[in-house]
């Protein structure tokens, strides 16, 4: 039998023989990554694109296991370093194979001991099971299952999450769940930061968890674009922080740091907030000078230092002035550029030298020339 024979005759019915919902919980032949943008001369064609056969998840969103399925000329554990390389690439901890005789369990939560075992087609273990077990290994406690479980926002336009996107919203979920304050998320431009961003902040608001949100960044096309696109589902709780005009009855704000900030003339508009109006705080291109003892961004982070803080950023900031990481912490997640661009979500670049003949050859002015 094909391997498409197997899922549909085995594989499945013994996923939902187990009660596991097809709907909502499994996903089969999943798209992963869109392969590598290859240029030769003029024309452009795709690398190899990276699927998984199933992912199964506890709800939308928050996935737990991946399958790989081989057909019945292979052996049941022929799948597993593939779906091992799978599970790697999305984060998940429960990985398997089948040829249809049976399954072939990896379970990375196990740290010491034999992790990999047979079990039969009738024995897969059921959602329940491998949530429990995710908890316990990732110390999710019950008081915090709500944040960790509360609903992504469901995108009208079939928006769906990339793998690295859902990773990167996950993690700082869980990170503030269990009560850490400074996140620092490095995410390639071009990525999604924004919508990365916003899925954070929605289930942050929707949860109860952050009730007033301020998104910063440093240039005024980023706050509009944000305002009516990305963040357009938060409609009248959202609102624009404007010189002088500051609104206190909406939950979302949105402002350049800036207009926050105020000028010589009109400084400190900030100070208009107490210093524990805001719940969450969401630093744009944080690199840009937010971790600067002397910047204006940090002035403000300083002020409202009981928030939580994430910043957003492509490119860290390393220097003897300025650390993104000594303020922020570790990365929590980072997705880099070349990752991009392996995965095709970014075109490769190529770098053109061009000299100007002035630099090559130098310049002399002629006798008597003068500066206009």
């Amino acid at each position: 039998m094909s391997e498409r024979d197997i899922c549909t005759k085995y594989i499945t019915p013994a996923l939902t023989s187990q009660g596991w919902d097809i709907m909502a919980q499994i996903r089969e032949e999943v798209t992963l990554t869109k392969g590598r943008v290859i240029v030769r001369g003029k024309l452009t064609t795709r690398g190899e694109q990276k699927r998984a056969d199933y992912v199964l998840y506890y709800k939308p969103g928050i996935s737990l296991a991946v399958i790989e399925a081989k057909d019945n000329n292979h052996g049941v554990s022929d799948g597993m370093q593939q779906a091992i390389a799978t599970a790697e690439l999305i984060d998940v901890p429960f990985i398997f194979s089948s040829n249809g005789d049976g399954f072939m369990f990896c379970d990375r939560t196990i740290t010491t001991g034999k992790r990999e075992r047979e079990i039969p087609l009738d024995q897969f273990p059921t959602q329940q099971e491998l949530w429990h077990k995710y908890c316990v290994w990732k110390d999710i406690k019950p008081e915090i299952e709500p944040i960790i479980t509360q609903d992504y926002y469901p995108s009208s336009d079939n928006k769906l999450l990339r793998y690295y996107q859902q990773i990167a919203i996950n993690r700082t979920i869980e990170a503030i769940a269990k009560g850490q304050n400074r996140i620092l998320l490095v995410m390639a431009t071009g990525t999604g930061k924004t919508f990365t961003a916003f899925q954070i902040i929605w289930r942050l608001w929707k949860s109860k968890t952050k009730k007033r949100i301020l998104f910063l960044a440093d240039r005024n096309i980023l706050i509009d674009q944000t305002r009516i696109n990305d963040f357009k589902p938060f409609g009248s709780v959202m609102t624009k922080i404007q010189k002088r005009q500051v609104n206190k009855s909406p939950e979302i704000y949105l402002a350049l740091y800036q207009a926050v900030s105020g000028t010589e003339e009109d400084k400190n508009i900030y100070k208009q907030f107490s210093p524990n109006f805001f719940d969450l705080i969401v630093i744009d291109e944080c690199h840009r000078g937010s971790a600067s003892d002397d910047s204006a961004w940090r002035e403000i982070l300083d002020y409202f230092n009981n928030a939580t803080q994430i910043g957003l950023t492509a490119t860290p900031k390393e220097t003897e002035d300025v650390s993104n990481i000594d303020y922020f912490g570790k990365p929590i997640y980072t997705y880099s550029l070349k990752q991009g661009i392996d995965d095709g979500f970014l075109a490769p670049y190529k770098v053109i030298r061009i000299d100007l003949d002035k630099d090559l050859e130098g310049w002399k002015p002629k006798p008597g020339q003068r500066d206009k």
